[in-house]
């Protein structure tokens, strides 16, 4: 099989899955790289507080910060390219790691297939997301380590990959030892002279470049960890059991795939001599799940980066398999992992929370088009769950714009609440304290919430008409919605003509609009 054809293959399905994942997987894919990228380049967006404590490495939104400025050099800056450029970038750097992998395996016909239908990777291989790259860079690291040599280049890729995410870490600590033991080379001289400068090389790097951009001496590793793990800032997003990751994690991330892994699990431990790669990946995946476990906070993207792993035990027991299994069940197996990997993959990629990125189009025409009586630009509020849509990098327009914020509890206040919490709480005080009623021109001139809000807080309301309603997902839960609602604000002059023509809505546990306006009636805090 030639390799270029292989490599244009996988290219081929990367680039494919930019334009086929059209749905909104988890904020940081934004708000981590893309928005940082748009306030370094264009000057105007919105840092997390995760850039104001410095816990966040500048070294990836740089990469797109300079793809941006490259764009807009070339007075080519339109909204549409700024999102997906960087997402073709993250696509050509998934593709090399796939071929490596391809080469890494002994460019078996059955580590091509595998690394091409895993739904998790098509899902996720193209989006702009930490793990993402982190999943790239182990794999390409992998692939140089020394199985069956004395080679150390790995440790660059590794390296930048422990810099980036420090939870990394967790898997190159038993592969390095791993290669300490087998090594030929005099160990302490392999650590002095790859190890310890490599290292120091690429520490100094980043370092470098996050005290230049956080403006102060930083090592952000160190405070990703000191917020992440020590202080266990994670848990205030949500806590998991201690098993998460055996029990549902990693097999969801695998899908279909958790039974040839399981299989290649029992070959290995039964056949551990004919299978000594996939042991040594065996125990580094078991201690990285183990001590994953241990943080509360856990997520399917966490474990991205033991799938190259997972695959490789995939690989190497299928691939023994098939030289004694008949025609009839090799291609029944090959179909099974297919189907089962491409009905998740096309389910989420298309359908399951498309919403958001339906709704920035959208938002951006309003951006661009809209003006109020006093010829003002529009000022959009996001009423829902923080960072539930992208943000000016999807807009590319200085406008106003307001959403509700949810950082943890840093100052560890007792009883603390984020704006989120205590907004969802009783949305009707929250927006008698926060926004202006009157006059009329003081409201936000757009709202975007989810299909849910809209029945509590009806007289709020009675000043705007609905705009759009983009379909989101299949079910409703409590702060999220089937549908995403955009309201626009009534104009001098349309509010009788349009209210007249609506039904009046449900006013009842909601106190009069006369309420509304005397509610801190001075009082602009929409911003």
């Amino acid at each position: 099989m030639r390799l270029l054809y292989v490599f244009l293959l996988i290219l081929a399905v990367r680039l494919a899955s930019v334009f086929v994942v059209q749905t909104y997987y988890v904020p940081d894919e934004y708000w981590q790289s893309l928005e940082v990228a748009h306030k370094l380049t264009f000057g105007y967006g919105y840092l997390t507080w995760e850039w104001v404590q410095g816990i966040r490495s500048y070294v990836y939104p740089l990469l797109i910060a300079g793809l941006y400025k490259i764009l807009a050099l070339l007075q080519l800056d339109s909204a549409h390219l700024l999102v997906v450029l960087p997402r073709i970038l993250q696509a050509l750097l998934s593709a090399y790691s796939d071929y490596r992998f391809f080469v890494w395996t002994g460019k078996r016909k059955w580590a091509l297939f595998l690394i091409l239908v895993p739904w998790f990777w098509f899902y996720t291989g193209s989006r702009t997301l930490a793990n993402t790259l982190e999943a790239s860079l182990t794999t390409i690291a992998l692939s140089y380590f020394p199985w069956y040599g004395e080679s150390t280049a790995y440790l660059w890729p590794a390296a930048i990959c422990c810099f980036l995410r420090p939870t990394a870490a967790v898997i190159w600590l038993p592969l390095s030892l791993y290669h300490l033991r087998k090594s030929r080379q005099n160990v302490l001289e392999l650590i002095l002279k790859r190890f310890v400068l490599i290292g120091l090389l690429v520490a100094g790097l980043g370092i470098a470049i996050d005290t230049y951009w956080h403006g102060q001496l930083i090592v952000t590793p160190y405070e990703f960890l000191k917020y992440n793990v020590f202080n266990n800032i994670g848990s205030f997003y949500g806590s998991h059991p201690w098993h998460w990751y055996f029990s549902v994690g990693l097999p969801t991330v695998l899908g279909i795939n958790t039974l040839p892994f399981i299989f290649g699990v029992m070959e290995t431990v039964r056949k551990s001599e004919k299978y000594p790669v996939s042991k040594q990946l065996l125990i580094t995946i078991f201690l990285t799940l183990v001590v994953l476990s241990a943080v509360e906070h856990k997520e399917f993207r966490f474990v991205s980066s033991l799938l190259p792993l997972c695959l490789y035990v995939i690989t190497d027991v299928l691939s023994r398999w098939s030289a004694k299994a008949s025609s009839t069940m090799l291609w029944t197996t090959a179909l099974v992992i297919l189907v089962g990997n491409v009905l998740p993959a096309w389910y989420l990629s298309t359908v399951h929370q498309k919403g958001p990125i339906e709704l920035m189009p959208k938002l951006r025409e309003i951006a661009q088009e809209y003006r109020d009586e006093r010829e003002h630009q529009a000022n959009i509020l996001f009423l829902m769950p923080c960072h539930s849509t992208p943000y000016y990098s999807h807009i590319h327009q200085n406008v106003t714009m307001r959403f509700l914020t949810c950082e943890p509890n840093l100052e560890k206040k007792e009883q603390y609440k984020d704006e989120a919490d205590r907004f969802f709480e009783d949305p009707v005080h929250w927006i008698n304290s926060h926004i202006p009623v009157h006059p009329l021109t003081a409201l936000p001139t757009h709202v975007v919430m989810f299909d849910p809000l809209a029945e509590n807080i009806s007289v709020f309301l009675r000043n705007y008409r609905l705009l759009h309603r983009i379909e989101h997902a299949e079910h409703r839960q409590p702060r999220t919605g089937r549908s995403i609602l955009v309201y626009q604000r009534l104009k001098k002059g349309e509010e009788n003509a349009f209210n007249q023509q609506q039904k009046e809505p449900d006013v009842h546990d909601h106190p009069p609009l006369e309420d509304l306006v005397m509610a801190n009636e001075n009082e602009n805090l929409f911003n």
